[in-house]
């Protein structure tokens, strides 16, 4: 069986793979809260949050609106596109990955606006239990559960 990758997810495939190399582990499509659904959320070696929005064109980018509402729940923040996306429409004080399917790299580091710490607590939980409600329907798919991350 072979899955057939959305533009977005084959940036994310990439982002991931580069960020693990970097010793940052990767949820996609995590949900910090509900109504907030975040492309890549990478947690690094330090407890450091990173998010990464993929976006796979110009009308991707345009029709997001609700991005900005996502920036209190990273250390970091960054945009994940090819190399034929139009970078100049990318706010210039947040991060820059260019990205395929098979890797990344980041041309932009944004400035660090640390979580306060009761923040970084509860989203570490809702993390780390996303990440092993995953490993267990993987494990078990008769399992059925719904996982919120």
């Amino acid at each position: 069986m072979t899955e057939t990758l959305l533009p977005g997810q084959i940036l994310a495939r990439g982002v991931a793979r580069h960020l693990r190399d970097h010793d940052f582990t990767c949820l996609e499509e995590f949900t910090p809260e509900r109504g907030k659904r975040l492309d890549v959320m990478a947690l690094g070696p330090k407890g450091e949050f990173w998010i990464v929005e993929c976006k796979s064109s110009r009308v991707d980018f345009t029709s997001d609106a609700k991005w900005q509402g996502y920036l209190e729940w990273s250390d970091r923040y960054f945009w994940a596109v090819d190399t034929a996306f139009p970078v100049d429409l990318l706010p210039p004080e947040t991060g820059l990955i260019i990205a395929d399917g098979f890797g990344a790299e980041v041309v932009r580091m944004p400035n660090v606006t640390p979580l306060a710490a009761a923040r970084r607590k509860a989203l570490t939980l809702r993390f780390a239990r996303a990440a092993a409600s995953r490993l267990q329907i993987a494990r078990d798919p008769m399992l059925g559960l719904s996982v919120d991350g």
